[in-house]
């Protein structure tokens, strides 16, 4: 350890983006002429969700809805089945809304400003900064969870970001570069964190980032509270995925029967999972009282 401590860490951007040009996954919403509508859809996939399992539906959507208005046009019970086994399906049905405004209210293009970015159906702060900055090569600061990581070790030297806030932008915006190296770089950030930087076991030793803070101080132990792991089994989402399964795999509605059998290991869970997807408008009920994907029934 040195004998004098930095009083905080840095990220030079020639030695990121000089790792970057080395490690950058070739993912397919990379790949040059994307749109920003396709990346928009590959953000909305992205959150919560492993790259290897939004790869290969992602390249489906694309194919099937080029454009906002082609999903637009299609049921939206029909763009939660093509959701799959994703998670979080209510992100689907954003998608549609959103499909629908910009085909209506942009011309089928979605716009470039963050601000009215964020004013279209599911897109928050995260996501409206993404497109800026990916998709219309802004220098705009985009801050995820591994972008948050870096900049806790790196720059502030604690081994885990606390909760999120609006002071992570201000961090964002004080390292990118002030030319046109900052979209790249702020991929190259986020793609730190994903490979190198990660949350359990990160590999120090592969990282570009010679003056990290957490490093030169030992590494210390986080002393915060512990991060909260979401389990997934027994849960009420889990039941929900089950039941959204007989819903999608059938071509037309289905008896409760057909539901109840999923899960009998709890019926008042059971029950309450179902009442839920009909709240937030994932299934609905027909007029002979069988059930169906939103738009899929009478």
């Amino acid at each position: 350890m040195p004998d004098i401590l930095p009083s905080s860490g840095s990220v030079p951007p020639g030695k990121l983006l000089s790792w970057f040009d080395r490690a950058e996954r070739e993912l397919p919403w990379r790949a040059p002429g994307v749109s920003a509508w396709h990346i928009l859809i590959s953000e909305i996939m992205l959150q919560q969700t492993p790259v290897a399992r939004v790869a290969p539906i992602w390249e489906q959507w694309v194919a099937r809805w080029p454009v906002p208005s082609a999903m637009a046009t299609t049921p939206v019970g029909e763009v939660v089945r093509a959701w799959g086994k994703l998670g979080y399906p209510r992100r689907a049905m954003r998608l549609h809304a959103c499909s629908a405004v910009l085909a209506a209210e942009h011309g089928d293009v979605v716009p470039a400003d963050v601000d009215v970015l964020l004013t279209l159906p599911g897109i928050g702060d995260y996501t409206a900064r993404a497109i800026a900055c990916f998709a219309y090569g802004q220098s705009v600061p985009v801050v995820d969870t591994n972008v948050r990581r870096v900049i806790a070790r790196a720059v502030h030297g604690r081994a885990e970001p606390g909760n999120p806030a609006r002071a992570d932008l201000g961090d964002a915006q004080a390292l990118l570069p002030d030319d046109d190296r900052a979209p790249r770089f702020s991929a190259a950030l986020m793609e730190l964190g994903a490979l190198v930087c990660v949350a359990k076991n990160p590999r120090c030793q592969s990282c570009p980032l010679t003056d990290c803070r957490w490093v030169a101080t030992g590494r210390p132990a986080h002393t915060g509270p512990a991060r909260k792991v979401q389990k997934f089994a027994g849960t009420d989402r889990q039941v929900r995925g089950l039941l959204l399964d007989v819903l999608r795999a059938g071509n037309s509605p289905v008896p409760r029967a057909s539901l109840d059998i999923v899960w009998t290991t709890d019926t008042a869970q059971r029950d309450r999972a179902l009442d839920s997807l009909l709240v937030d408008g994932l299934a609905e009920v027909t007029s002979d009282g069988r059930y169906a994907l939103a738009g899929e029934g009478d």
